[in-house]
């Protein structure tokens, strides 16, 4: 791949990205709410669209490629049972929870939580949960932004560099106003190059390797890898998607996002358009994944079952420059999406935890704080940050039940402050224990008694909320 070419699609990407930003500016009103959650009042297709890029970032294209490259059509399975959840979730919490944000003024996760239970300590917990779960994983998109780059021969500062730039300047202009109208822009850029890509592959570079779609579809199913195959066992694949399964919740950067639909219709044009997106982006996706391997198995592609987050790099050093370099860009804009999703709304928590939220002053400083943090611990590509980023689901899995149950049932929790956090500390704890007992990639699969941890981990934070509010009285 040529870097010119590479380098004019990035600079269009960044030049296009960053007038959008600005004209959203226009759109921004005063105020924590205006600038973090839109005033309540974005439109269906922002909402859906800052919801699908959000969600779907660049492990999408680099490491759901090889997931599927390496384990097969489980990985379809795997991706299919969290979109499911997810919409089904949203379909029965979302109306309340974007009706109780705009009738109490939520600007934050955390500030939900802590209303719902009329507890101030719980809120402070949940920033702190939220932080020590993505701030590591920030620190590791802006790592893979920096590979991508030292990869397509620039330099990884270079990169990492870069994106902190891009992801504060289309943060601070106009907050979630600029995020989610660069989103809908990245969120395009990211389906069109993989629409693009997935064409070439079958109408250009299938041919290319002298075989058919029958073909490769029999290679692949006498090899097993349209079936069950491991490490998809039962245990794993729970361990896998439990956490995922309640994605929509337990995340700051997606929970926040339905605070901001302005009324019911556009809440459920969000729904509909994100789940459209999607089930599109896993198929294509996953298909990718599935033919690599195809070409694997012919002899026309090494063996990268070792190695399988350089399957879609192994394939683009093959695609025409144009094209590997507009996929290449949709990838980073996919981790810039995230990133700036998650810090936007990390800055929210803290804000509203530290009670500053008309500090514009304030807003700007936790922005640089959070991203410059994340940016600096990238530089030193810390082996610890891979790591705890595989675990961050594990530790926001507690936040599940309290977020259904408080949604559901505002009445009965308010007051039970003191078992909500508990419930909080407990499932959290048992996760950090774990990972360090066994390494946090084992701790996500590790079994007690013949099930996977996340399910013990729900388990124990349910348990210790149920029996709390019954031997704590409310407050």
């Amino acid at each position: 791949m040529g870097v010119s070419f590479w380098l004019a699609f990035l600079a269009a990407y960044i030049l296009v990205g960053s007038v959008i930003a600005l004209v959203s500016r226009r759109s921004l009103s005063k105020g924590g709410a205006g600038f973090y959650v839109a005033g309540y009042r974005l439109g269906g297709f922002l909402s859906a669209m800052t919801y699908a890029a959000t969600t779907y970032s660049a492990f999408m294209m680099i490491g759901l490629v090889g997931l599927s490259y390496a384990t097969g059509v489980g990985a379809l399975g795997f991706e299919c049972v969290y979109l499911l959840s997810t919409i089904m979730l949203l379909t029965l919490l979302a109306p309340r929870i974007r009706l109780m944000a705009s009738e109490r003024g939520w600007v934050s996760p955390s500030e939900m939580l802590g209303d719902l239970y009329g507890s101030r300590c719980l809120e402070l917990l949940v920033t702190v949960v939220y932080l020590l779960a993505l701030i590591p994983y920030v620190t590791a998109q802006f790592v893979g932004v920096g590979s991508l780059f030292e990869g397509a021969g620039s330099s990884y500062v270079m990169g990492v560099g870069l994106g902190v730039v891009i992801v504060l300047v289309w943060s601070a202009l106009a907050g979630v106003w600029s995020v989610a109208a660069t989103d809908a822009f990245q969120g395009l850029w990211m389906i069109s190059s993989c629409i693009l890509l997935l064409a070439w592959f079958f109408t250009s570079l299938l041919p290319k390797a002298g075989i058919g779609l029958q073909e490769a579809l029999g290679s692949l199913g006498s090899s097993g890898y349209l079936g069950i195959r491991p490490p998809w066992s039962l245990s794993v694949f729970i361990a896998f998607t439990l956490p995922w399964m309640f994605f929509a919740l337990t995340n700051p950067q997606v929970l926040q996002r339905l605070f901001m639909p302005r009324d019911r219709k556009a809440l459920e044009r969000m729904i509909v358009g994100f789940s459209s997106f999607g089930l599109a982006y896993t198929v294509m996706v996953v298909l990718l994944g599935l033919f690599a391997r195809a070409l694997t198995m012919k002899g026309f592609l090494p063996d990268l079952s070792s190695s399988r987050d350089l399957v879609t790099p192994t394939i683009l050093s093959m695609a025409p420059p144009l094209l590997a370099s507009a996929v290449l860009t949709g990838i980073i804009a996919a981790s810039i999406s995230t990133i700036d999703s998650i810090v936007l709304s990390l800055a929210s928590c803290i804000e509203t935890s530290a009670k500053k939220r008309r500090v514009a002053g304030i807003r700007i400083l936790v922005l640089t704080g959070v991203a410059g943090a994340s940016a600096l611990l990238s530089l030193l590509k810390p082996g610890f940050v891979v790591e705890l980023s595989v675990l961050s689901s594990l530790l926001l899995l507690p936040l599940a039940p309290l977020v259904i149950l408080g949604v559901m049932f505002p009445e009965k929790m308010r007051g039970h402050g003191i078992a909500a956090t508990l419930s909080l500390l407990a499932g959290v704890l048992l996760g950090l224990t774990e990972a360090l007992r066994v390494g946090a990639r084992k701790a996500l699969i590790e079994t007690i008694l013949g099930l996977p941890l996340p399910v013990w981990t729900l388990l124990l934070s349910l348990l210790v909320l149920t029996v709390c509010m019954f031997v704590i009285k409310r407050r």
